[in-house]
């Protein structure tokens, strides 16, 4: 099953838990707009490039679309419209008043200079600046994007428009109009969700924990995970896995992948083949769609996983470990935490305030609190999955805001 047809069987189960009519249930079947570009970027080279892109606006019921732009040569519309459908339930259940999007530019970024890099982003802009703005469409950062890029889009985005509020796209730098907290939102809102409903996930004190994909969010949960006391005993990254079941020193994992640009070889660690396989209390898929799937999920140890990544259990595979009993916290509430904070920034620029990192942390807790909560109480007032029950809040939330046809 293909993303798309796994996000749309995921809105025809919540559509019937929550009661919906056939008829609202139809209408969130459908995306409201897709545009394909062909991006024009000269190379260092001087040979002139052309890059495939893509941005898909699937709902705005409750606010401007909102959804991040993914640069990775893999990507393809299929997975783009996915993602859009992810982000309207995301946006939903988090409480926020955005819609759903997603952008995607078929490149591998790694290949690109910091120059064509630059000039990807901004070919982006001029290619999609008739559909973006802070009240219609609100870009921001996926895989393989960063605050530059969003810098870049915004003053090209300037230049085309004249709007200067800076509020067309978030995860920009501090400096240029970016929200404190912004850089570690993602990690930090599925720490929150975690520690809200620890007790009732029944996670002993000192859980062990294995976390595929060790980039900004699961590095970053990894690191407020210890601290909070869970015990890291895996790590991986797109070259290898390292575990060690006594607990990893993630310091010096860190400083062994910033120096050789892999966790293979790292200190006090042994190389495993398959992170999701370490034996562990509490899972975390931080890397691609599609990571546990029938052909894999029969090694999957955990009794819970919490889903840093977008959409990375399969149907198939999601149905095995329910009936396992292993409760999964499902992407659209557990990463919520970095479109949230993405909105926060979305309100500072548009009401020209800054608020403090302390204010972030306060107001991204209380969001992700009451979310966990509201997700929790659907779970046993319908009795289904944690992840049925969360795309009923964002169901639910849909349906009393549907405009009239």
């Amino acid at each position: 099953m293909t993303p798309n047809e796994t996000a749309r069987e995921q809105i025809k189960t919540a559509g019937a838990a929550a009661g919906l009519n056939r008829e609202t249930i139809e209408r969130l079947l459908n995306i409201d707009r897709e545009v394909h570009a062909s991006l024009p970027v000269r190379m260092d080279s001087g040979g002139l490039r052309f890059f495939s892109a893509y941005r898909v606006e699937h709902n705005n019921w409750r606010g401007p679309y909102k959804g991040g732009i993914r640069w990775h040569e893999k990507v393809d519309i299929d997975e783009v419209r996915a993602l859009a459908i992810w982000m309207t339930l995301k946006c939903a259940i988090a409480g926020i008043p955005m819609g759903g999007g997603k952008g995607g530019v078929v490149v591998n970024p790694k290949e690109l200079s910091v120059g064509e890099k630059e000039r990807l982003a901004r070919a982006w802009a001029k290619a999609f600046a008739d559909i973006i703005g802070p009240k219609k469409d609100v870009p921001a950062p996926d895989v393989n994007t960063t605050s530059a890029e969003m810098d870049w889009i915004e003053d090209e985005f300037s230049k085309i428009t004249g709007d200067k509020s800076g509020a067309v796209i978030t995860g920009k730098s501090v400096p240029n109009g970016g929200s404190l907290g912004r850089d570690k939102a993602t990690a930090r809102g599925g720490m929150l969700v975690l520690e809200a409903l620890r007790e009732r996930l029944e996670l002993p004190a000192g859980a062990r924990v294995a976390v595929q994909g060790f980039g900004n969010a699961g590095g970053t949960f990894a690191r407020l995970a210890s601290e909070a006391g869970y015990k890291i005993v895996a790590v991986s990254d797109s070259k290898g896995a390292v575990a060690n079941l006594n607990g990893l020193n993630l310091a010096a994992i860190e400083a062994h992948k910033r120096e050789n640009g892999t966790l293979v070889g790292a200190p006090d660690a042994e190389a495993v083949e398959d992170v999701l396989a370490v034996d562990c209390d509490l899972l975390i898929p931080a890397a691609l769609e599609n990571s546990i799937r029938e052909d894999n999920v029969g090694g999957v140890k955990a009794k819970v996983i919490l889903e840093l990544a977008n959409g990375p259990t399969t149907r198939e595979a999601d149905e095995i470990l329910q009936s396992r009993g292993v409760l999964i916290v499902p992407d659209s509430l557990a990463n919520s935490g970095g479109v949230t904070v993405s909105y926060f920034e979305w309100e500072q620029n548009t009401t020209n305030a800054k608020w403090t990192a302390e204010e972030v942390d306060a107001k991204l807790q209380e969001k992700m609190k009451a979310a966990a909560e509201e997700m929790w109480k659907t779970h046993e007032e319908l009795a289904v999955p944690l992840r049925v029950a969360a795309h009923v809040v964002a169901m639910r939330r849909l349906a009393e805001v549907a405009p009239a046809i």
